[in-house]
């Protein structure tokens, strides 16, 4: 069956299709970082719900140990019957977001457009990224060199102080990928390619794909602040093809002969054309949660004021409290998917979904709060990168970095942006030693790349020009 014959024969599948679109010519209809991120969504989203759908319809695979795509849930009922049932929450969960994302898009256009990021070049945040950046690098080192560096999905790491001390490098590294302004071309090619050299480093070290997609997700914005030009299209292109591709070869270097036979077992019951993006498919894992979801039905994991009671206490440091707070992606791997899979001899952090965890909390009116909450982070995501203050653009940084309105909920959201609470006040006082280290011994540093996203219409008022990363006049 050809795969246009596939989509149109499930409704629910057709319909994701029909929402992602809408995103997509959303995306369109803005500018700025807004449409990047938009079309990073979709694209993410379709690599979860459209992508590896078709390749299970197509090829039906039978489960088999080390394959993560052929789900025994899925297998057992059929195909065809399990995808349409574990995506129709999906499907209005899309739809709901579209829409929103839609009359959102169309009231901006009456709006101003954002004008450059005040703080792109500024060189007291660009002092405080390299720094952090080196402090970070250092820690990363030293993690690896200890075996603490941990994998994608475990639940603790073996060393938390070090992997609480690798975060500054996130941030450093994208923020440099995204606000530094070399004067010359030359030096801002060699910044990013040290930058994304390190992020493919820690992307194998950790066996995680969310450096390298970061660091792309990176380039990305810092073209929309800049301006696009058939160049810079291209070369994200090359930059994200470059690093997946990487990422599997590095990663093969790692395996032993054995766990690589073990693996060409395990991709030899699909096509020869599928099998090269068979390593990138298994890291998009939101139908396994969406799976996960339909086994286990709506309103059956947590109440309305538990939700709210552990949102409250993601963003305290887990010092100052009584009791151990929830860690969600552990929470779903044993509560909600150890409810149709014996997860009792697997201790796992699992990507949740948004819509996934709206569905199993409150149903369809839960998925409607889960896909609002998204929104209402991609879009303050989105201008917090224009802000003149330090604090709303290192939170704008780390969200380039952790996926989380692309494959976390409400709970994975909170804990993330309470983890990095820390992280930034850490920046913070970094940007307070730059700054008076600046004042006392550096000139003031010379100005690189303009962004070229400027508003159009009448010139404005002349103000006082902001100096430093704190804005004032």
């Amino acid at each position: 069956m050809l795969i246009p014959d596939l989509i149109t024969s499930n409704g629910p599948l057709l319909v994701v299709v029909a929402a992602l679109a809408a995103l997509v010519v959303a995306a369109l209809f803005t500018h700025g970082v807004l449409r990047v991120l938009l079309i990073a969504q979709a694209v993410y989203w379709a690599m979860s719900y459209v992508a590896r759908p078709v390749i299970l319809l197509i090829v039906r695979p039978e489960p088999r140990f080390g394959d993560n795509i052929a789900d025994p849930r899925l297998a057992d009922i059929g195909y065809d019957v399990g995808i349409e049932a574990a995506l129709r929450p999906v499907a209005f969960g899309l739809t709901v977001y579209a829409l929103i994302v839609l009359g959102f898009v169309l009231w901006t256009r009456r709006r101003p457009r954002p004008g450059r990021a005040p703080l792109a070049g500024d060189p007291d945040l660009i002092g405080t990224l390299w720094v952090l950046y080196v402090l970070g690098t250092f820690a990363r080192l030293l993690s690896v060199a200890s075996g603490a560096a941990g994998q994608a999905g475990d639940v603790q790491s073996a060393s938390p102080v070090l992997s609480l001390l690798t975060m500054p490098a996130i941030l450093g590294a994208v923020g440099l990928i995204v606000f530094a302004r070399p004067p010359r071309q030359s030096g801002t090619i060699a910044v990013l390619g040290v930058l994304m050299a390190g992020e493919l480093w820690w992307t194998t070290a950790t066996e995680s794909k969310t450096p390298i997609l970061g660091a792309a997700l990176a380039v990305a914005v810092r073209f929309a602040l800049t301006g696009w030009t058939r160049a810079k299209v291209l070369g994200i292109g090359a930059v994200s093809v470059t690093g997946i591709a990487g990422f599997d070869w590095l990663q093969s270097l790692k395996t032993s002969p054995y766990l690589r036979a073990e693996a060409a077992a395990v991709d030899g019951a699909y096509p020869e054309g599928v099998r090269p993006f068979l390593s990138l498919l298994r890291r998009f894992d939101l139908l396994e949660a969406a799976t996960d979801a339909y086994y286990v039905g709506p309103d059956s994991w947590l109440s309305p004021g538990e939700v709210l009671g552990h949102l409250a206490r993601s963003m305290v440091p887990a010092q100052l409290l009584a009791e151990e707070k929830l860690h969600a992606g552990t929470a779903w791997a044993s509560e909600v998917r150890g409810a149709s899979v014996d997860m009792s001899q697997v201790s796992v952090s699992l990507a949740e979904g948004n819509i996934s965890e709206g569905y199993v909390i409150g149903g369809l009116p839960g998925v409607v709060v889960g896909v609002a909450f998204t929104a209402i982070v991609l879009v303050g995501w989105a201008r917090s990168l224009y802000a003149h203050h330090l604090v709303p653009v290192l939170f704008g940084i780390a969200l380039i970095e952790v996926p989380v309105v692309f494959e976390r909920g409400m709970l994975g959201s909170a804990e993330t942006l309470g983890k990095y609470l820390q992280v930034v006040i850490l920046a913070w006082l970094v940007r307070l030693a730059v700054g008076y280290w600046r004042r006392a011994h550096g000139p003031p540093g010379p100005s690189g790349e303009l962004d070229r996203d400027l508003p159009t219409g009448p010139a404005a008022e002349p103000v006082g020009a902001s100096v430093g990363s704190e804005g004032r006049q």
